[in-house]
């Protein structure tokens, strides 16, 4: 037994990671950092001159520190989304500003999502070998660069290239925002760490977008970008305070990319993103123009609508954090989140018709199990990709949920173009019994059949 692979634990004994390969033990490269296992709790550490690198200590609880790195990682999100989901919110306002009609303006919408699902991954493995910590910092500080050219922007196509460049931040931060939160804390502890993210995403659909409308319909859609332009400036202090130093790893390698794409897990999540995303988002990227002339709700009834929205989508991370455990409940779990977010979408005509009490019940569905089924596709990743593919594995996810964006907004658009604006949703529903077709025929078979990446070591 090599001594680099001993640790002593809080009891004072020793404890020791049999599946650890000879290079991760540092005999290969020359570091003494190596990943430890404590039998009886199951938890994992790794690190290296003081530097995080692998998933925080094993201590019971989370500590401060971990729940500071946490905390401004989900803040970080939740001025992402703000701004991903702002266009939504202020989408007749930006169409009139620039004289175009509501389906060209959602191509800001349409746009943004596929630059974000092609740069992902070149994206990604090409900043691979820079450290986490680094590497956030300087994305954060380009989205606040694009969020003040897009508040400049003096017409529709420089508005466009304003948001391609907050598009590139965006392709990463959502690559590396879930592995790091993964690492800062325990491995019992991971499903909190990204239902923290997305708590912050969500909060962004309870205040930030809801905020950037109101600020929008009173100063211009124009303060609304500036404003979350310097919300980024505050964030990025601290970012730079609290999230730890820790090593990127490996760099990734193109090479490698084809054995993420052979895993049957991997490969179905991808397939039902791209399906469940395309649904989710043919109808939410029209949520405002579609309450407006179909239930004729006023704009102040709209806003309460999309803060609703996001207080689901909070209750459904806390549900992730308190029940997605156990492997029976997971396969469940990934079923009702399915079938919710295609039943929400097929109800939301007669919601609509029957006024906001019935739009607020659909909303709250629709909140839960939008947030829930994301979250959990994220905790699967994590689950089945080899550790040195985490993040790429994670941007490729990143990658398609955007093109099911871009494609949902395009769906939308065409649909209401040719159908009429109250036919969006329907379209989305039935895109959704197709997702939830593809998980229960080739997803969830093969999450029972295939071995998490730990287990494969």
């Amino acid at each position: 037994m090599q001594e680099s692979r001993r640790g002593r634990n809080a009891l004072g004994g020793l404890f020791y990671n049999p599946r650890l390969r000879k290079t991760e033990c540092g005999d290969s490269t020359g570091r003494r950092d190596a990943w430890y296992v404590v039998p009886k709790a199951g938890r994992t550490a790794a690190w290296q001159d003081g530097r995080v690198s692998g998933v925080a200590s094993g201590s019971s609880k989370i500590s401060i520190r971990e729940w500071a790195a946490i905390i401004s990682i989900a803040a970080t999100a939740f001025v992402f989304n703000t701004s991903e989901f702002m266009p939504i919110g202020l989408l007749v306002d930006i169409s009139a500003d620039f004289g175009v009609n509501e389906a060209t303006g959602g191509v800001l919408i349409t746009a943004y999502a596929w630059a974000v699902c092609i740069l992902s991954v070149p994206l990604m493995v090409a900043t691979s070998r820079f450290g986490f910590r680094s590497l956030l910092l300087a994305v954060v500080a380009v989205f606040g660069v694009g969020q003040l050219c897009s508040a400049l922007a003096p017409g529709y196509w420089s508005l466009m290239g304003a948001r391609l460049i907050v598009a590139c931040a965006h392709a990463i931060f959502w690559s590396i925002a879930p592995s790091i939160a993964a690492r800062v804390v325990s491995v019992e502890h991971r499903s909190v760490a990204l239902s923290a993210i997305v708590t912050g995403s969500a909060v962004a659909q309870i205040l930030g977008l809801p905020l950037g409308r109101v600020i929008g319909l009173a100063l211009g859609w124009r303060m609304s970008f500036a404003s979350i332009a310097a919300v980024t400036a505050v964030v990025l202090v601290v970012l730079l305070i609290a999230v730890p130093k820790m090593s990127a790893g490996e760099p990734f390698k193109v090479g490698q990319l084809p054995d993420l794409v052979k895993n049957p897990v991997l490969l179905s999540l991808f397939v039902c993103t791209a399906v469940m995303a395309t649904a989710y988002y043919t109808g939410y990227s029209y949520v405002e123009p579609f309450l407006q002339q179909v239930g004729g709700l006023p704009d102040d009834a709209i806003t309460s609508s999309l803060m609703t929205f996001g207080v689901a989508g909070i209750i459904g991370s806390f549900l992730f954090a308190r029940f997605y455990v156990g492997q029976r409940r997971r396969f469940w779990y990934v079923r009702v989140a399915l079938a919710g977010v295609a039943l929400a979408l097929a109800l939301m005509f007669a919601a609509a018709l029957a006024g906001e009490a019935a739009v607020l019940a659909v909303f709250v569905l629709w909140g839960i199990c939008g947030t829930t089924f994301n979250v959990a596709f994220q905790s699967e990743i994590l689950r089945f990709a080899p550790p040195q593919g985490a993040a790429v594995a994670t941007a490729i996810f990143s990658g398609i949920f955007n093109l099911g964006i871009g494609s949902g907004s395009a769906v939308g658009g065409a649909v209401s173009t040719s159908l009429g604006m109250g036919a969006v949703c329907f379209a989305g529903a039935l895109i959704g019994v197709v997702g939830v077709a593809i998980a229960c025929v080739f997803l969830i078979p093969a999450m029972r059949r295939t071995k998490p990446a730990e287990q494969q070591a």
